[in-house]
């Protein structure tokens, strides 16, 4: 398996491997390949990589530009991230977010945040934050990894646009 960033010729492909991973999560809305098609048509998607077995596309991860109280800040959000289903288990989601991530400490990001399972993202260093909230989401859920920057921000965080439709 290798990661890479995406290509014009993988969308059909990430849009189906990112169908198939949340086809039976409970809490999705299964808007997720359409959130990923509208972040690649505003060009909001920084860091697109996907995970690559011979010609089978394994898994996808996203990241894309968040705003902190209305203002751009040069954070990211992290997702979707998905995995084929009959790869689950495997490490795939892990090398895709840990290379996600090292790709926006490169492009000198200040940080990422996520909204996710707390007992998974932890071990790639995210950690919940008082001083940043996402409405709606249990606070616990929604946490944040400092990478470059001095002082992390406070305030409410909001997405980009493709996630709201």
């Amino acid at each position: 398996m290798h990661i890479r960033q995406e290509r014009e010729s993988d969308c059909s492909a990430i849009a189906e491997v990112t169908a198939q991973a949340f086809a039976n999560v409970t809490h999705s809305d299964h808007t997720e390949p359409d959130i990923i098609k509208r972040l690649r048509e505003a060009g909001d998607l920084l860091v697109s990589l996907v995970a690559i077995d011979g010609s089978h596309l394994l898994g996808h991860v996203a990241f894309s530009p968040i705003m902190i109280n209305r203002q751009h800040c040069n954070w990211y959000g992290l997702g979707p991230v998905s995995v084929r289903p009959d790869r689950h288990g495997q490490g795939i989601g892990s090398a895709l977010i840990r290379a996600g991530l090292a790709q926006l400490s490169s492009l000198n990001a200040g940080g990422c945040v996520v909204l996710g399972d707390p007992a998974y993202y932890r071990r790639f260093g995210f950690e919940q934050d008082d001083r940043l909230r996402y409405e709606g989401a249990p606070p616990e859920y929604f946490m944040r990894l400092t990478l470059n920057a001095q002082q992390v921000p406070s305030g409410s965080v909001a997405y980009a646009p493709a996630f709201t439709g």
